[in-house]
């Protein structure tokens, strides 16, 4: 609109019956016309003149001239905008209202309070004063800012604004200070409802919107806002119980109170405060907050300050970041209460609550907030799309053409969160099935996952988010694994308990020795291990027996650490094999998903334009669009790409780049390894191992010999509880695939066979009636398993690998996630973050 619209004024809309949206500024205007009712105007009286005795003419009595009024005074708030400040609170019987006081005192531009009010709350002769104290020293128990009268007013007599839910008027209203409103109540108001007995205004919409709504639009209005916006009953206030609510954005008063020891004094039992931490209707493992103290939890945010990448997105908020982590800590919260739903900006902010014209920015400022979070995958993640009348992100953001090459899990990802985001998305994979290196096989009656089937770390892994959207069960894994021997034998708890305290100092002293080596002086993994093995026992005259037990148990370890390398360690980095554990890692238990993750990924994928069979030999983005062929000579020209090939095949060149790949790039595919381990599921016709296992889900086998070394180490028992189908699995890595590598599916079968019935000597094995074997170092579209760092390589290349091109090319997948490598939860997030480079402007 160009033009102004007149206002009507405030005595015009108290006569014509809308007083509830303006009632102070009513109350005062009625204060006003009741004194100037009962003042008698002054001025002589003709028929009333009072002659003196004896006095011949008569002569009126002399009157004392009026005092000239008293001009009103402004606001001396440098930059307020009210010309005629109006008093909110009401308080004191001599309230201003909207005429004179001896002083003003400011909170926002369209919100003062009168000097007399002041009194009325400050002095201790005042019959508020009482109030005054009871807040300030709730406000001081529970709080950490300072409990002034000013923040007294903001957080207990500011009125609340609500918005009309009318689609066809969303007008903003004030309501009486004495009405308080909840989450229900934002949700079902409308101009005019019937509040406190007064009757409903049929026509209420009609009436103009406050003058003041439009003002806290200007950018300059925040600038004069006094005190920062504190929420009350906000969702996030069970999570955060051990932060002052001030200090997270919260009000001191209303919300759910710091507790560290009961009334009485005495402390509180460890899953009580638990309980306290983690809300009860909330899954154990979303744990979105770092609590006091607490550090190295992935995907938790510190709710007290802003992270790196808010304060490059909002720099406004870094010298006060209370209104920023308020509607932060909302939004967040709300999510893990409940991922199986959209998060749109009208559910956050029907439980945004603060007093004040400030509510009405907060308001505003949520859908940048949301916005955010929702760009960088924070939250709107997994399995979900946006409801069609909601933009998952401002649409300027989302206008692109964009070519996916790979359907694992990392490309679904990233297809799905760009469908989300309005692009026009197709997946072109080569294999006639999505998954990628992820596949299940239910051959064996039960779902045994070829690749990868184990969810590391299940607090605030988005796998646990898709699990519980997808209502998909997910099993945790106890701790406790009992070794065995090649003989049968079972490893004693203290030989075991010794033997990794050593493993681990071992470790350890890897770790001091590469603190000021230089990449050149970069070894073998397994080198190192072992010299420092040896070190360890010259220097601690360490005497091993020389049995087994001792040197074997040492291989079994190794073992485990080639499983979890995904390569043999001699071609492992000793300077760097772990760089990802200097970043957060995921906590918590580790899990199985008895359904397999292709439930996860079928889902992942619905409703997304996959075209299968289609295997991508080129991308050319010499030009302004980029063009992508395929085998059979088919084209396509999207604006962007996203490459999520296995490393293995980017390093072979299977698919060309033109231009071709960076030096840096190239230096980067040298420097990872694309490590790879095989998988043997056998089916028996009994539980044979369970009587010698106490409720454990899997057990150990320590070989004899180095050779043998990564060969069946582990068994997991995928039997279902109650289940009829006895089912083993074990892998085979490191040097044992040497042993495989010219040996058929049965003989394969057989050797695992002959090691079970090795370990348990006393029961009569048969021969499993079925089996699955995998051939990941022969797949054609993937040949390994996931990645590692190469001897002489850093972590730094996963970062280099991940970089994008020109803006156009984009590379995605665990070997392009250094936080989170050889990990589906780490292609995952690959995909989420390559996702929000190109929605961000």
């Amino acid at each position: 609109m160009s033009g102004r619209v007149k206002r009507k004024s405030l005595k015009a809309l108290a006569a014509e019956g809308h007083e509830e949206f303006f009632p102070s500024a009513v109350s005062a205007l009625k204060r006003k016309q009741r004194l100037e009712d009962s003042v008698v105007p002054l001025g002589p009286a003709p028929d009333n003149s009072i002659k003196e005795v004896g006095a011949n003419i008569s002569s009126p009595v002399p009157q004392k001239p009026a005092d000239p009024p008293k001009q009103i005074r402004t606001c001396g708030k440098a930059g307020c905008a009210a010309e005629i400040p109006i008093c909110f609170v009401g308080a004191s019987d001599r309230c201003a209202g909207m005429s004179y006081t001896s002083r003003w005192y400011h909170l926002t531009s369209g919100e003062h309070f009168c000097n007399d009010c002041f009194d009325h709350f400050y002095r201790n002769t005042k019959p508020g004063f009482q109030a005054y104290c009871h807040w300030r020293d709730e406000w001081a128990a529970n709080g950490k800012t300072e409990p002034t009268l000013k923040l007294y007013m903001q957080d207990q007599h500011l009125p609340y604004w609500v918005q009309c839910t009318k689609p066809d008027c969303t007008k903003w209203r004030q309501l009486s200070r004495e009405v308080e409103i909840t989450v229900e109540f934002i949700q079902s108001y409308y101009c005019g409802k019937k509040i406190n007995g007064k009757k409903e205004n049929p026509d209420a919409c009609s009436v103009s919107e406050d003058h003041r709504v439009a003002q806290v639009y200007d950018p300059y209005w925040m600038h004069a806002v006094v005190q920062p916006p504190l929420l009350k009953h906000s969702p996030a206030a069970e999570f955060l119980v051990s932060y002052y609510p001030d200090g997270v954005g919260m009000s001191a008063t209303g919300s759910v109170v710091p507790v560290t020891s009961r009334i009485d004094g005495s402390s509180i039992a460890p899953e009580d405060l638990w309980k306290m931490y983690h809300p009860g209707d909330v899954n154990k493992n979303f744990q979105p907050f770092y609590q006091p103290g607490e550090q190295g939890k992935a995907l938790s945010v510190r709710p007290d300050i802003m992270e790196y990448d808010e304060v490059h997105e909002f720099p406004e908020y870094v010298r006060e970041q209370a209104m920023y982590l308020g509607i932060r800590n909302l939004v967040v919260s709300l999510w893990y209460r409940n991922c199986k739903e959209w998060l749109t900006p009208r559910r956050c902010a029907e439980h945004l609550i603060c007093r004040g014209l400030v509510r009405l920015l907060c308001v505003e400022e949520l859908k940048r907030v949301l916005e955010f979070l929702t760009r960088k995958g924070i939250v709107n993640i997994g399995l979900l799309s946006p409801p069609q009348d909601c933009a998952a992100i401002p649409r300027q953001y989302s206008n692109e053409n964009v070519i996916v090459i790979g359907a694992g899990t990392a490309g679904l990802a990233a297809a799905r969160q760009l469908q989300n985001f309005g692009a026009k998305v197709t997946v072109l994979e080569a294999r006639d099935r999505i998954g990628g290196r992820i596949t299940d096989d239910s051959s064996l009656g039960l779902t045994v996952g070829r690749g990868a089937q184990i969810v590391n770390g299940c607090v605030n892994n988005p796998v646990t988010i898709m699990c519980e959207q997808a209502g998909a069960p997910v099993k945790t894994i106890s701790e406790r694994c009992s070794l065995f021997g090649e003989t049968g034998e079972r490893v004693s708890d203290k030989a075991n308990r010794r033997i990794d305290f050593h493993f681990n100092a071992v470790l350890d002293a890897v770790g001091e020795w590469r603190k000021d080596k230089r990449p050149s002086n970069d070894v073998a993994l397994y080198d190192k291990l072992m010299e420092m093995h040896g070190n360890f026992k010259e220097e601690t005259q360490l005497n091993f027996s020389g049995v087994m037990v001792e040197e074997q148990l040492i291989g079994f370890h190794v073992s485990n650490l080639e499983y979890a390398c995904g390569s043999r360690i001699d071609d492992v980095s000793a300077l760097n094999w772990d760089q990802n554990e200097s970043f957060a890692q995921f906590t918590g238990d580790h899990a199985l998903l008895p359904h397999g993750y292709s439930t996860l990924l079928t889902r992942l994928a619905a409703g997304l334009n996959v075209e299968l069979n289609t295997e991508v030999t080129s991308v050319d983005y010499t030009g302004e669009l980029v063009v992508v062929r395929s085998t059979t000579g088919q084209e396509w020209t999207p604006t962007k790409v996203l490459v999520t090939l296995p490393l293995a095949l980017l390093q072979e060149g299977t698919m060309k780049f033109n231009p071709p790949l960076s030096e840096e790039k190239q230096q980067a595919l040298v420097h990872l390894g694309a490590g790879c381990i095989e998988k043997v599921a056998l089916k028996f016709t009994h539980r044979f191992w369970q009587k010698r296992l106490n409720d454990e889900d899997f057990f150990g086998h320590v070989p004899s010999c180095q050779d043998s070394r990564g060969l069946f180490s582990v068994f997991f028992d995928l039997t279902a509880e109650g289940g009829s189908d006895y089912v083993l699995v074990s892998h085979i890595s490191g040097p044992a695939l040497n042993l495989i590598k010219d040996k058929t599916d049965q003989q394969v079968v057989d050797m695992a066979t002959d090691v079970l019935r090795k370990l348990f000597p006393e029961e009569t094995i048969s021969d499993p009636t079925s089996y699955i074997v995998t051939h990941w170092r022969d797949d054609k579209y993937s040949k390994m398993a996931y990645s590692y760092v190469a001897t002489g390589g850093q972590g730094e290349a996963y970062t280099v690998l991940a970089e994008e091109i020109d803006k156009k090319v984009y590379f995605a997948g665990e070997a392009t996630n250094r936080h989170f490598p050889q990990t589906v939860t780490g292609a995952y997030l690959s995909g989420i973050r390559e996702v929000a480079k190109m929605a961000t402007p």
